[in-house]
């Protein structure tokens, strides 16, 4: 038995990516019991984000392919709380991965508590070098940090170039500049980039409906939330090329379960810049997920992409936000919780909590992905570029301010099992979770399986 979906939270992404207000009626929900409980309304972000993120490819599948109207979508709480998970999830010939480096957790400070993200070699070495620790043991970080306190730490840490933020209570975070920067933006911020008229997209009709079939995805995305956009956006028929600098390579499982449909390449974009070039010459869509301003000195900020593509639209994630005194920060979803309050909610200031999945940057993950996909349905009809951005400080916004609790329902989510599958691949027996992303007609499953990091050639199909 499907309900109508939650009203307040569904409307309220789809209005922030400019949708029109009568189609979340297209929306259906299964509530069930026992999924993503957390003290904040993780369940009703999660729902809401899937449910935005299916209804933006529905619009853009029934444009491309002249349907009187926009297909049913399908919200499934188990779909969408084994996909918050999706890492926790994955098997290679039956071996889980790893999802945090030992220094990667909360530290006592000398006055409190301090989250570090140590999962890359370079950022580990910067947070051992910003402490004075010469080696990689647990135990010597934890005395060099019970000498000092958080702020101090925070700092510390930043100016050295690695990952570490202070457990703050949602009062002193909002007391902080950056939240208050933050909470000026829209959950979806966009501006027209030109008024170039890209090219046509041909109509679809073909069965399963997949929205995004012939659009060239340039990704230049890592960890989790960009990932999370541009697999979808596979899933939903776009060739994706994901490309990294070949001196920064990803861990290995988080790109198993963030690869599926795409393809990856390394390109240096000092050394091989005609290479790029003739990739975005060829682009529809560019996908960053560096912090506001890093990729500028290879000029890629949005309107240089957009000069060089007209038509190009540009969507850019960040951790903290391209604006206030945090913008140049990098983050990770574990960071942007201890900093916003989330970890101290969860927990307490005593004993910090996380929440049950790295929902920032699975939410954000499929907004971004509806940006796209919105984007591209708005271009088809005014021929314009546009660049969309979001972050994940601002979605914590959402999550501890607006965000109301909906229907929990009467069936029991009974685990994962229903929602994982199984296939072969280059790198081995691979169990996985399957896309919550469901609407009438559309895919069920990727094309293709994630092969490994930066094996196939930088060039499109």
């Amino acid at each position: 038995m499907t309900n109508a979906a939650p009203v307040t939270d569904l409307e309220y992404a789809w209005s922030a990516l400019g949708g029109d207000p009568a189609l979340p009626a297209r929306v259906s929900l299964l509530p069930r019991r026992g999924v993503l409980e957390a003290r904040l309304p993780v369940r009703e972000l999660a729902r809401a984000c899937v449910g935005a993120c299916a209804l933006a490819a529905a619009e853009l599948g029934a444009r491309r392919a002249g349907l009187a109207e926009v297909p049913g979508v399908e919200l499934d709480d188990g779909a969408i709380a084994t996909a918050f998970v999706s890492e926790r999830h994955l098997l290679v010939d039956g071996r889980a991965p790893v999802a945090f480096a030992p220094l990667s957790r909360f530290w006592r400070t000398a006055d409190g508590w301090v989250r570090t993200h140590a999962n890359y070699p370079h950022h580990r070495a910067r947070l051992l070098t910003a402490l004075g620790v010469t080696e990689e043991d647990p135990d010597a970080v934890g005395a060099a940090l019970a000498e000092r306190s958080s702020r101090e730490v925070e700092e510390a840490v930043y100016a050295a170039g690695g990952l570490a933020v202070a457990l703050r209570t949602p009062e002193e975070w909002a007391a902080h500049e950056q939240a208050a920067a933050v909470a000026r933006r829209p959950l979806v911020e966009g501006e027209q980039l030109n008024t170039a008229r890209a090219r046509a997209l041909p109509p679809l009709d073909d069965s399963p409906l997949l929205p995004a079939t012939g659009v060239r995805v340039l990704d230049l995305t890592r960890v989790i939330a960009g990932p999370v956009a541009t697999r979808t956006l596979a899933l939903l028929g776009a060739d994706v090329l994901r490309v990294d600098a070949p001196h920064l390579p990803e861990l290995a499982d988080q790109h198993t379960d963030t690869g599926f449909g795409k393809r990856s390449a390394t390109l240096d974009l000092m050394a091989d810049r005609r290479a790029f070039e003739e990739l975005l010459a060829a682009a529809d869509v560019v996908v960053t997920g560096y912090r506001p301003g890093a990729l500028h000195r290879f000029g890629l900020s949005a309107r240089e992409l957009a000069e060089r593509r007209p038509g190009l639209i540009v969507a850019q994630l960040s951790a903290w936000g391209s604006y206030g005194p945090w913008s140049g920060r990098r983050g990770f979803d574990s960071l942007v919780q201890a900093a916003t309050g989330i970890a101290a909610v969860e927990g307490s200031a005593e004993r910090p909590g996380a929440l049950p999945a790295q929902a920032l940057d699975h939410g954000t993950g499929y907004l971004l992905a509806a940006a796209v996909l919105r984007a591209l349905t708005e271009r088809a009809e005014q021929g314009d570029g546009r660049c969309v951005r979001l972050s994940l400080a601002r979605t914590a916004a959402w999550l501890t301010n607006r965000i109301q609790p909906g229907p929990e329902g009467n069936v029991t989510y009974g685990g994962p099992d229903a929602w994982l599958t199984e296939r072969d691949s280059a790198l081995g027996r691979l169990r996985y979770a399957l896309s919550p992303v469901l609407f009438t007609d559309g895919p069920v499953d990727w094309a293709r399986p994630p092969g490994g990091w930066g094996t196939d050639p930088a060039r499109w199909v």
